[in-house]
């Protein structure tokens, strides 16, 4: 997917690792101090650029957790590592607080929401893809709008759910949030249906009606995303305000 820079801020700036912790088993959130960061908006990415002692570089794209602005000052980045990755596998397994690693952005114009916005919005996250939609989630809260936000969140297993006791907490906590998980492998013994991948049902009970307008915003492997927008449209909401994110793992 083309992504579209915002001007005047594609300049690398050295990022400081302050924390960092572990949401599942194989994805890690790094909180980095970025000075003289510029600011972004919900759903854009930042470049990380790895150097290795012999000039060996490597990049790659990644979504910005956080809402802005942060508490602390703070830029977050949630990682999934991909076992056969350059880089994931460093973010998650070896880079250590006090480290720097190089970051450019924030990047992208397009998969992004305004608190300005007065439409409902519905959010569709596959795997890592829930990334951009919790920094939705919490610029949302940071902002004290009333939108009212529906997410699905589709994850091969319980234990593979990004920010469980967060999304539980806000869930509680917040009328104008309504989440619904969908499990393609295995389901909490509980749960009241077997294993399944998003589909017209899923949508169509959980999603906002299309008369209402919402802006839709769809994140997660290609599959997934080409799958969820079709849907979308056949349902009959506008194409215009479905926007998609395409990227890494599978939900």
């Amino acid at each position: 997917m083309a992504r579209t820079a915002v001007s005047g801020r594609l300049i690398w700036r050295a990022a400081t690792l302050v924390a960092a912790h572990w949401e599942t088993p194989t994805a890690r959130t790094l909180v980095l101090d970025v000075p003289d960061w510029p600011g972004h908006l919900p759903g854009q990415h930042v470049d990380v650029r790895l150097t290795a002692e012999d000039g060996y570089r490597a990049q790659r794209s990644y979504s910005i957790a956080s809402a802005w602005p942060h508490p602390d000052n703070r830029v977050e980045l949630t990682v999934q590592r991909l076992d056969d990755g350059e880089v994931s596998p460093y973010l998650t397994d070896t880079v250590a607080v006090g480290d720097q690693i190089e970051l450019r952005g924030p990047v992208g114009g397009w998969f992004v929401w305004r608190d300005t916005s007065p439409a409902p919005v519905l959010l569709v996250g596959g795997g890592s893809g829930m990334v951009p939609l919790m920094a939705m989630i919490r610029a949302r809260a940071t902002a004290g709008t009333k939108q009212p936000f529906h997410l699905l969140y589709s994850v091969r297993t319980p234990a593979d759910v990004l920010y469980a006791d967060e999304l539980r907490r806000r869930a509680r906590d917040d009328a104008g949030l309504d989440i619904h998980y969908i499990y393609t492998r295995k389901t909490p013994d509980d749960w009241p249906s077997p294993p399944k991948r998003i589909d017209v049902a899923a949508l169509n009970t959980y999603g906002w009606p299309p008369d209402i307008t919402p802006d839709c915003f769809v994140c997660g492997p290609t599959t997934f995303v080409e799958t969820t927008a079709d849907i979308l449209v056949a349902l009959g909401h506008d194409p215009k305000r479905i926007r998609t994110e395409r990227f890494g793992g599978t939900s």
